[in-house]
């Protein structure tokens, strides 16, 4: 990758396959079901900066 585009993020590529693209989490009750010590963490492992667009997508029944 860094040999054929010269942009020398290669790795970047890597460590964001080993999380991937998206994250389902429940809610129950209107907040959401996760434990008292886990989070939601966006993560950018590019080495130059970027706009970066983040999608939330809420899929329920009234």
């Amino acid at each position: 990758h860094n040999a054929r585009w010269g942009d020398g993020n290669g790795f970047s590529h890597v460590r964001a396959s080993l999380l991937g693209p998206s994250l389902s989490v429940p809610f129950s009750a209107g907040a959401l079901t996760i434990g008292t010590w886990q989070q939601i963490v966006f993560v950018d492992f590019d080495n130059r900066s970027r706009s970066r667009t983040l999608v939330v997508q809420l899929v329920g029944e009234k």
